[in-house]
């Protein structure tokens, strides 16, 4: 009995070593080939590249935007951040600078896409997102571009929106910038695209005047008196341009108020869409 009881715990130690055995083997592959991902950032494509090779990283130039800050060729962000442990070959994504934009978006509303893509090159622009939206006229001209010209940008990519043959566009479209614009304008281009507006900002209400020999402390007469229009520079929008949108959804303008205007509430107002 005693031996039988000998030989069943030596198994059972040659089992529990084994396991031991196996789960040491398991971590030293798992986590021996572990490295820790370093600092990119500031470092040209050249040092980076050769960095990422002596630490057994992947390097993948994910993105190209333009910085006043960081030179043009070298890094300027990466993900996973510097000091990540990750596995020997893993892909670090990283972002190029592009230094300080050199180059003036050029106007190409009212253009076929054709002639707007060749001019958006030209200026070492690429072409983004492409979205239609029905309107009257020829097919593929230029209705709305993002960035509006003359505007500064972050990454040189310029959306379009394009019109379309009725009935064939697709319901969803690029959000124009309406920054700059006049209420008006804004207004009009927001009606076009199906939208809604918001009107956020101090808005100005004036007062209707008193009716001529009427003392100002009388009674006002009730007579219904039509809304008074908004005036004024969008200077901000939500969502900002470049986002999806579609027919329906609303867009929030910030108006830059008349200098001229008495300070007044900040008001919201739901302008509606007309039919078209």
């Amino acid at each position: 009995m005693k031996r039988h009881l000998r030989i069943a715990f030596t198994v059972l130690s040659m089992l529990l070593v084994m396991l031991l055995s196996a789960a040491i083997t398991l971590r030293i592959a798992l986590h021996g080939h572990e490295v820790t991902i370093p600092d990119f950032a500031g470092m040209s494509v050249n040092e980076a590249s050769s960095a990422a090779l002596k630490t057994g990283v992947d390097l993948q130039i994910e993105n190209r935007f333009y910085s006043t800050t960081v030179p043009a060729g070298r890094i300027l962000s990466q993900a996973p951040a510097a000091g990540s442990t990750v596995r020997h070959g893993w892909q670090v994504r990283v972002t190029e600078s592009l230094g300080p934009q050199q180059v003036t978006i050029p106007d190409v509303v009212a253009q076929p896409v054709r002639e707007a893509s060749i001019n958006l090159r030209r200026m070492s622009l690429d072409l983004g997102t492409l979205a239609h939206i029905d309107a009257p006229g020829d097919p593929d001209i230029v209705l709305a571009q993002t960035p509006p010209p003359n505007a500064g940008v972050d990454q040189p990519r310029v959306n379009l929106l394009l019109s379309s043959s009725a009935g064939t566009a697709a319901s969803a479209f690029v959000l124009p910038s309406f920054v700059g614009m006049s209420y008006s304008a804004a207004n009009r281009l927001a009606i076009t695209l199906g939208l809604r507006v918001a009107l956020i900002g101090d808005v100005p209400q004036p007062s209707p005047p008193s009716p001529v020999g009427v003392p100002p402390d009388a009674a006002p007469l009730v007579t219904p008196a039509p809304p008074p229009v908004p005036s004024g520079t969008v200077t901000a929008q939500t969502p900002e341009s470049g986002f999806r949108a579609s027919p329906g959804d609303t867009v929030k303008l910030t108006l830059g108020r008349p200098a001229s205007v008495a300070a007044a509430p900040p008001t919201s107002v739901i302008v509606p869409v007309a039919a078209h």
